[in-house]
Parts: C-alpha cells; sequence; structure tokens
C-alpha cells in the first residue's frame, strides 16, 4: 500500500507548507478539510496524519474542530498550534488566553527525552504565533517543552502515537523544524522516504487514465508550464483523447500566440486547435475596473469558448485545467479566505457544462517543473516564466484601453529581452510590467507631456505563497528604463516595485 501523510487543513496561514515540508522529505502527502470524518480518514488509508494550524481560537462560536474518532484510529498524528490545541481539548484538556502572545522567533527548553525531538538540542529556536495556548493537557499526555510564557510547547503520549507542538516545525525559522518532521515521519511512524517525481507521474497518469476511461477531454492550453505539463500527461494517459484548446483572448505577451502554436502544433504534434478570440474579450471587459471582476468574467468567457469548441468536437465530457494548490489557496477554502480568484478556481460558471480533470491541484509551482522535466517536456517550456490565466488583463489595471494593453505588451517584451541578455531570465523566478490607470505629469520634447508609468515586478519563490524581490543591479534597471521611456508610446515614467509577499501579492491588481 502506497505511504500517505494526510494534512488536515484549518486555514493556517502557513499551512499549505506543511505538505511541501513532507514530500521534500520524499513522502506523499495530500491536503484534506479538517472536518472530514474518521470513516473517511479511514477510507484514504493514510500512514501518517498532521494537524494545521489556523487563526481562530478552539473555544471560538464557529471554530473549526475534528472528529475525535479521528485521534482514536489507532494512526500516529503529530499536531501544530491550533492543531495543538484542538488537540488538547478534543481530548479533554484545556486551553486557555494567555496574559503575553508569542509571535516570531521563541527558545524552547526541552522537558524530558522525546522521540520527536531526536537529534535536537535541549534549547532550541522555534516559531511561534499564538495568543492562546494549552493550560492542562489531557490525561495520558506529558509535557516535552516549555519557553518562558508557554508552559506547555510541546505534549505527546507515546502510547496513543499522539505528538504535538505549540510551534511551527514546518517554517524554516524553527532552527529543527525539518529534523523534527523527519523523526515523526522515520522514527515515530516507520515510514520509508521513497515517493519520486516518477512515481508521482505514474499516479497521475494512472488516475487520469481511470477518470476519463473512454471519453474524450478538451484541455484549456494556455501555454504555461502548468497546462502544458497537462497536456503531456493527457498524452501520455489518453492520447488522442485529448483536443487542447489555445484561445487568444488578446490579453497575451508579444509573439506568445504565434510560440504556442509552433511549439505545439509543429514541434510536439498535439491535436491543437487556436481560436482568436480577441475582440470577443476584450468587448466584454470593456469598461470593466475591478480585478475579481474581470477575472470572473475571463473565466467565464473561456469556458463559453471551450463549450463552443466542444460542441464542434462532439462527445467532449471533461475540460483539463492546469489548476495547481496556491490557485486554491489564493481563491479561499472553507478555511481559508480569498485572497484573489484564479479564473480556473472561482472564475468558473455554476452551469459548468464539464467534470473537471485537474491533476496538479496538489502541486505547488516547483513541483509542476520538475513534473514537466519528468515528463521530457523542452527546457524552455518547464522553465518558462509564470503568467496569469486573464494575462495582461489583471497588469493592465482599472478598465482596460487599447493604448495602455500595447503599452504593458511592449514594455513587457523590453524587460523580459533585457533579463534575458544579463542571465536574470534563470535567476529570477517571475518578472513583469504593469500599467496603472493614471497619468502624471512629465516632459519631453522640451514640452509638458501627460503620460502613463510603467511599474517593472521582479521576484523570487519557491511555492509562490510568499515571495522576495531580486535586487536587480542599477545599470541594468537604468537600460531597461531607457528603453522603454524612448521605445513605448504614451510612457513617461518606470517604477521598481519592492514589495514582498506578503504584504503585496506577487501579481498587481
Amino acid at each position: 500500500m502506497p505511504q500517505k501523510v494526510l494534512v488536515f487543513d484549518f486555514g493556517a496561514q502557513y499551512g499549505q507548507l506543511i505538505a511541501r515540508r513532507v514530500r521534500d522529505l520524499h513522502v506523499y502527502s495530500e491536503i484534506v478539510p479538517c472536518d472530514i470524518t474518521a470513516d473517511e480518514v479511514r477510507a484514504l488509508e493514510p500512514s501518517a496524519i498532521i494537524l494545521s494550524g489556523g487563526p481562530a481560537s478552539v473555544y471560538a462560536e464557529d471554530a473549526p474542530s475534528i472528529d475525535p474518532g479521528v485521534l482514536e484510529l489507532g494512526i500516529p498524528v503529530l499536531g501544530f498550534c491550533y492543531g495543538h490545541q484542538i488537540m488538547a481539548v478534543t481530548l479533554g484538556g484545556e486551553v486557555a488566553h494567555s496574559e503575553v502572545g508569542e509571535y516570531g522567533p521563541a527558545t524552547i527548553e526541552r522537558e524530558r527525552e522525546s522521540a520527536l525531538f531526536n537529534a535536537t538540542p535541549l534549547t532550541q529556536t522555534v516559531w511561534m504565533s499564538h495568543r492562546d495556548a494549552v493550560s492542562r493537557v489531557p490525561e495520558g499526555f506529558t509535557v516535552t517543552s516549555r519557553t518562558e510564557v508557554c508552559p506547555v510547547a510541546s505534549m505527546e503520549c507515546p502510547e496513543r502515537k499522539l505528538y504535538s507542538t505549540q510551534f511551527h516545525p514546518e517554517v524554516r525559522h524553527t532552527e529543527y523544524g525539518q529534523q523534527i518532521l523527519s523523526n515523526f515521519l522515520f522514527d515515530i511512524c516507520g515510514l520509508e522516504p521513497d515517493w519520486t517525481m516518477d512515481n508521482l507521474v505514474e499516479s497521475m497518469t494512472a488516475q487520469i487514465r481511470e477518470r476519463v476511461g473512454e471519453d474524450r477531454v478538451i484541455l484549456a492550453l494556455s501555454g504555461g508550464v502548468d497546462s502544458s505539463v497537462v497536456a503531456a500527461l493527457g498524452a501520455r494517459a489518453i492520447g488522442r483523447q485529448m483536443t487542447c484548446v489555445f484561445i487568444n483572448h488578446g490579453l497575451l505577451r508579444k509573439g506568445e500566440p504565434e510560440q504556442v502554436v509552433e511549439v505545439f502544433q509543429k514541434q510536439l504534434g498535439a491535436n491543437l486547435v487556436y481560436v482568436d478570440a480577441s475582440e470577443r474579450f476584450l468587448g466584454k471587459l470593456a469598461g470593466v475596473a475591478d480585478p475579481e471582476q474581470k477575472r470572473k468574467i475571463i473565466g467565464a468567457e473561456f469556458i463559453r469558448v471551450f463549450e463552443e469548441e466542444a460542441r464542434k468536437l462532439e462527445g467532449i465530457d471533461f475540460l483539463a485545467q492546469g489548476t495547481i494548490y496556491p490557485d486554491i489557496v489564493e481563491s479561499g477554502t472553507k478555511t481559508a479566505k480569498m485572497v484573489k480568484s484564479h479564473h480556473n478556481v472561482g472564475g468558473l460558471p455554476e452551469d459548468l457544462a464539464f467534470e473537471l480533470v485537474e491533476p496538479l491541484r496538489q502541486l505547488f509551482k516547483d513541483e509542476v517543473r520538475a513534473c514537466g522535466v519528468e515528463l521530457g517536456l523542452p527546457d524552455g517550456m518547464v522553465y518558462r516564466q509564470p503568467f496569469p490565466g486573464p494575462g495582461l488583463g489583471v497588469r493592465c489595471l482599472g478598465a482596460i484601453t487599447r493604448d495602455r494593453l500595447e503599452a504593458v505588451r511592449e514594455a513587457d517584451a523590453i524587460l523580459r529581452e533585457e533579463f534575458h541578455a544579463a542571465g536574470l531570465d534563470k535567476k529570477v523566478w517571475q518578472y513583469f510590467t504593469v500599467v496603472p490607470d493614471f497619468k502624471s505629469v512629465g516632459v519631453r520634447d522640451n514640452a509638458r507631456c501627460f503620460e502613463y508609468p510603467v511599474i517593472l515586478r521582479a521576484v523570487n519563490t519557491v511555492d509562490a505563497m510568499t515571495a522576495t524581490v531580486e535586487a536587480v543591479d542599477w545599470p541594468i534597471l537604468f537600460r531597461i528604463t531607457d528603453r522603454i521611456l524612448k521605445e513605448v508610446k504614451g510612457v513617461n515614467r518606470v517604477c521598481y516595485d519592492l514589495s514582498p509577499k506578503p504584504t503585496a501579492t506577487i501579481e498587481w491588481e
């Protein structure tokens, strides 16, 4: 039986990182809602369970809870933060509101030997984020560490295979967090680090084949790495049963429609249908300024075009998409508030006529790239710049106008050319331009001009959940600025965005 770790999602800011850290240790993990029942858990046959943190108080009226039966299945369970507290109160312990909270680095002192803390020092730095804290442990539990203000920084009942920490081992600021996870998975649960990308590809291929059977699939192909990997998986699993539909919505980057057709149709021999719907989309978006409304319009129109193409093809029952886990998190879950809806998640119409096939929905971007490499996709496709489904529509802020759309497209092309020349295209995870819907006074040809600014953004990330700004050398920024101001019509300023994620998002909208 394949090894599997279930991560219960209580809405934690860092919850999605738990699954990543487990996979980094070569053990497969899946994220499930926290209200999953014990019977549902039993049916999934997990090897271990991890309870995430969460923003709520365990005593709040609408606080997420856990089926007590989950803790009685005999499956090893490890809880973090809220997971630590919910384990305590579910089993008869108590949680109290502390006078002093802990936010950021804290020092724990180990109380006794514990398999969870093997190969870690008696005193170590961890990452805390809480006000509530366990005040009384459940019967049969012992305290294994504390801080100056938190008397139960961790607790355990080895006989029942139940362990928990108030701190966050999944966060890199916890000094020995990965060692603690390793101890749980391998020493306590007895798992083996045998999950590989090859295993994942084989599993996803089999799942697509089983799900689709003899039916036909239409794929929403953008040319980006996510949908390209789904196309390769589909070709491997069901061959010509999949038709790739590439829609030019008029919001693509310079030269992109031609590039997609060249690669997929001429080089890869994909079953490709090309649809130029640029005027249709721009007409629907006329006068629409709100970014959420833009996303929903674009998402809905995408589906309508696919439905039209499916009717032409006949017998299409499934819609394949390159949805990945950050798309789902940002679009909102039962326990996580929406940041922005992605066209393939929050933008889907309620009367969708297809069943969805989304083999990548549990993966992060770097895992998708690794999957693409395993499938033999060209490097240029695997490491293509991330690009949002709504395209330049969310980078042309406010109501889209053709002059600003052209400005953001031309400026983006210059940025990409100069980053390639400087070798930054292989170093920086994502970089792009934005044109807002306001003008400022400038001087051009010895006269006043009233034109738009261009905003440059360049960030690095692993999983798209957090991001840091690339420190681009001044000469490169000066050269990009000079070219944009000379070559792009209607622009008189260039700005560089220094905002990390959080508090900003990667995209502008």
